[in-house]
């Protein structure tokens, strides 16, 4: 069975679920994976709907090369209009579920309107069916999902959402296994439509048009690694300790924005070296066809934090409850990620909002009155604990919380507007924007917000040589390494290729084109150049959606503190977004938009994209 063509389509206003085709201009054109989901969501999604509502959509996609041998390509996304900042939002996550979707015969899901109640949807070999959901709702992730595995059997894979999606929590996450979709509040979304869960089962096999090719290709791959020192290298970090091996690496460079985003560095983050991890390390686990194993399960055998995790903490997760809040413990960050899982919530904003909340009771703009009694003292990580637990449920101050920290200080008022550190309404990730300038950008004029997997910079990072080196303190001149990134970044999702293959160097835009032509059987495919086009038309297409809905150079921006305060302790001390104007220009430029960030006439029509120009000058 090749899985190519085809996607489902669920209506959980009516109960009615079908298969349609993917018609062959949309293949050639968009590719699969992102591409899909951001022509279909473009098309479907009327401007100015809101993303709590019946007509908002949730797509599931998987991509072309999801289920066979290609290396880190069995990652799932979630495509849809965010409750938490109103723009186009994509959201990705690890395990099997990809692979799953297209054993199912299924390269996505589209899913529409709202359920009377609570409702989950079965997939069986691209059959699908709405089931009672209502023994289910109120759940965390781990006990529904080992509900629908006993319901379905150990062949099912299942999404869900835990309590936060349900409460309507802005950034409410999706679980799956090991993996989650956790930014921009695709949960919520799934919370607002009475869709508790997906459960998949796929029998098939993916069948590449070519398959003596894409071996050829996967060995090309693995070659390509073994071979380059870096890769090599950075390969075997990966499959030790995961993502928290970064942690040495930030915070000695400066990186690592320690009391929402006023310090480089954090003293005592020995505490929480990867190699204290590693004592704790109970299991390695991996994402369908890839040999990294990057995801990694801690226990913590007794105490108040006692607790096992399942694929986690990463290194983000534990920035967001160490650097955050000043804090260098270890056993907290392995509970806290335990309970984010199960709750259903997105780590990165959860913990930026409660370093938010922090400062603002330093600053004396809130206090134990509008806190529940709780004291945000820097370094309160039982305090930070309580505040996951009260934010999945809307309970008291987690009410205020559980909007983010935009409209949080924006419903606080008195200044409190200045401390909330987010782009678009979105939170910015665990790398200093001052000490990274060309990731920074990245954060202020990405299309979800702030996201370090939609364009970090490794050249900024770890010295990468392509397209060139560069300086991450420099002011200007780095606008081709963001656009750079992005783009390579938006290629590759559509395979749905894991983007750490991106940060670490284990993938060239040739070997990602000879999987793909391999994979699809489409000529241009193969074509590095025509998929640097695709990658540009993915990422002009997103842009629109967000014009459509009012954005443009004014949202472009980081938080007033990275551009009028100079960060302090750390490597790169003394630094801040100097000339964030000159870059835009310089970036418009390049992209091919006008000065205010709207894609021209010219640069659409040059893309293929002539039709959005109408919409564009409305």
């Amino acid at each position: 069975m090749s899985a190519y063509g085809k996607f489902l389509r669920v209506n959980l206003s009516s109960g009615r679920c079908t298969t349609e085709d993917i018609p062959d201009q949309v293949k050639t054109f968009w590719v699969g994976g992102r591409g899909f989901g951001a022509k279909y969501v473009y098309d479907e999604l009327a401007p100015g709907i809101d993303p709590l509502g019946p007509k908002n959509k949730v797509f599931f996609l998987a991509g072309p090369l999801a289920g066979t041998s290609a290396q880190g390509c069995a990652r799932w996304m979630i495509i849809t209009k965010s409750p938490l900042t109103g723009t186009f939002t994509r959201s990705v996550g690890g395990g099997d579920l990809g692979a799953w979707i297209k054993f199912a015969g299924l390269d996505f899901i589209a899913i529409e309107g709202k359920a009377a109640k609570p409702v989950y949807i079965f997939i069986e070999n691209g059959k699908a069916e709405l089931r009672d959901a209502s023994a289910l709702w109120g759940l965390g992730t781990k006990e529904t999902q080992a509900r629908l595995e006993e319901a379905h059997g150990k062949r099912v894979r299942t999404a869900c959402i835990g309590p936060a999606g349900e409460k309507l929590v802005r950034f409410a996450s999706v679980q799956s296994g090991i993996g989650s979709a956790s930014r921009g509040g695709v949960g919520t979304v799934m919370g607002s439509k009475n869709l508790k869960a997906l459960a998949v089962i796929g029998t098939g096999l993916v069948t590449p048009h070519d398959p003596k090719a894409l071996k050829a290709a996967v060995a090309e791959q693995l070659e390509w690694v073994k071979a380059n020192p870096v890769s090599s290298i950075s390969f075997e970090l990966m499959r030790t300790m995961g993502t928290l091996a970064a942690i040495e690496y930030c915070n000695p460079l400066g990186i690592f924005s320690t009391r929402n985003n006023r310090w480089g560095q954090m003293d005592g983050f020995m505490n929480i070296a990867a190699g204290e991890y590693q004592k704790l390390l109970t299991r390695k686990y991996g994402c369908y066809a890839c040999r990294v194993r990057c995801y990694s399960g801690y226990e913590v055998k007794s105490g108040r934090y006692k607790s096992v995790s399942l694929g986690g903490p990463n290194y983000e997760s534990v920035w967001a409850f160490t650097g955050v809040i000043d804090s260098p413990e270890l056993e907290h960050t392995i509970y806290a990620d335990t309970r984010l899982d199960d709750m259903g919530i997105d780590a990165i904003t959860m913990g930026v909002t409660i370093g938010c909340a922090f400062e603002l009771f330093e600053k004396g703009i809130i206090t134990t009155k509008d806190t529940d009694g709780l004291e945000l003292v820097w370094g309160n990580h039982d305090t930070a604990l309580q505040l996951i637990e009260k934010t999945a449920r809307r309970e008291g101050f987690g009410d205020l919380l559980a909007e983010g920290s935009m409209r949080m200080t924006q419903r606080l008022g008195r200044g409190a507007e200045a401390y909330a550190m987010h782009v678009k309404g979105q939170e910015i990730p665990g790398y200093e924007p001052r000490s990274l300038k060309a990731t920074g950008m990245n954060f202020a004029t990405s299309n979800v917000g702030p996201n370090h997997n939609y364009g970090w910079a490794p050249q900024e990072y770890y010295g990468a040589q392509v397209p060139r080196p560069t300086d991450p303190y420099a002011d200007e001149g780095n606008a081709d390494i963001t656009k750079y990134n992005q783009d390579f970044v938006a290629m590759l999702e559509t395979g749905i290729q894991c983007v750490i293959y991106i940060d670490c160097d284990w993938i060239t835009p040739e070997i990602f084109s000879k999987l793909l032509v391999a994979a699809t059987g489409i000529p241009e495919h193969g074509d590095p150049q025509y998929m640097w086009k695709v990658a540009e038309r993915i990422y002009n297409i997103e842009r629109a959606f967000n014009i459509r809905e009012g954005f443009s150079r004014k949202d472009d921006s980081l938080p007033k503190r990275m551009l009028t305060e100079e960060l302090q302790k750390g490597a790169a001390q003394g630094q801040r977004v100097r000339k964030q104007d000159t870059f835009l220009d310089q970036y418009y430029e390049l992209r091919g938009w006008d000065r205010n960030g709207i894609p021209t006439k010219k640069k659409l029509k040059e893309l293929g994209l002539g039709d959005l120009v109408r919409d564009i000058v409305k």
